[in-house]
């Protein structure tokens, strides 16, 4: 439990027990939280991002996490996809996933399964889901484990466009703080199957 209570789901109304250490992925429950929650528990855990506060990062559609014995152990936002030429309301994309240290190994191949299911049930508006792989921390272990293909691959870079302006006239100069840089791999979970 952090210092602020924010990983306690309901400090009010724990359990006999709580605070206890899942050993399995198996036990966790997979529930919907708000993204006031979600961005505290990203911030929390995100080993490069854990700043989710501006622009495209506030239209979350929904959000995750997995809680065993009323704690929080991981979380998930998802969001439309940021790339404006993509499918807006067909597609959604995985923008913040964040494991806390003591969960227990394949929470996050767990949970994106999981997470599939239930926005299949939930969204049948959604065709594709989507997410990058940030290549410098990452092998996409997670999106292989739970049937998801490689897709398109991007060089990364910098979101700073100075020569670039919005429709508004004004320049696109966004900091990178909420966007990872490097290259990335996006990764494809297709629900119409």
């Amino acid at each position: 439990m952090s210092g602020d209570g924010v990983t306690v789901a309901c400090p009010l109304f724990q359990m006999d027990g709580g605070g206890s250490t899942p050993t399995s992925p198996l036990q966790f429950e997979i529930v919907e939280v708000d993204i006031r929650r979600a961005q505290k528990l990203n911030q929390e855990w995100h080993s490069r991002l854990p700043i989710y506060q501006t622009g495209s990062c506030l239209n979350a559609t929904i959000c995750f996490a997995a809680i065993f014995e009323n704690q929080f152990f991981a979380v998930a936002i998802w969001s439309n996809p940021v790339a404006r030429l993509l499918p807006q309301k067909e597609w959604l994309e995985l923008r913040r996933m964040a494991i806390a240290p003591t969960a227990p190994k394949n929470t996050a191949s767990r949970m994106i399964s999981i997470m599939t299911r239930i926005i299949k049930r939930r969204l049948p508006g959604v065709s594709m889901l989507i997410s990058y792989q940030d290549t410098e921390v990452h092998m996409g272990t997670i999106y292989r484990a739970s049937g998801w293909v490689i897709g398109k691959e991007h060089p990364g870079g910098t979101w700073f466009r100075p020569n670039s302006h919005n429709k508004s006239g004004t320049p696109r100069n966004r900091p990178d703080l909420n966007k990872a840089t490097a290259p990335k791999i996006r990764w494809h979970k297709d629900l119409r199957g």
